[in-house]
């Protein structure tokens, strides 16, 4: 075996879910193999660099060997190994920018007149720190 589909790799060292997830993300243009988009059917090599976008992480692995079927999860490592570098792993603990307003229980949704103050105080939020 000196080759095999980059979506039935992705799904046989268990990148993906299935084989239909990976060949969406790589035509969805969220996979690279060595710094360049590929098709699904792209032939991956032993030693390739396969890039994966997931949300803000890109993850990154190097082919170690080549597999064409699922492999249980203890068995993943001697196929890829993940080259992820620190930084992109940090992104996952960087605290979420979110605002939460506590309303008592039973109020309700709130009144026009509240959600207009909502609003302004979101606006102010978010616009004063681009200036």
């Amino acid at each position: 075996m000196e080759e095999i589909r980059l979506d039935k790799y992705l799904w046989a060292v268990r990148i993906f879910k299935t084989r239909s997830d990976a060949a969406d993300a790589v035509r969805n243009n969220r996979v690279t193999v060595n710094n360049s988009y590929a098709k699904p059917s792209r032939e991956v090599k032993i030693g390739d660099i396969i890039a994966v976008r997931r949300q803000a992480v890109t993850y990154q692995y190097k082919v170690l060997d080549l597999v064409s079927s699922r492999q249980g999860a203890k068995l993943v490592p001697n196929y890829c190994l993940d080259i992820t570098p620190q930084e992109e792993l940090d992104k996952l603990n960087a605290p979420r920018e979110t605002i939460f307003v506590f309303r008592d229980r039973g109020t309700g949704r709130p009144t026009k007149k509240e959600r207009r103050e909502l609003d302004s105080l979101m606006e102010g939020m978010f616009y004063d720190d681009e200036e």
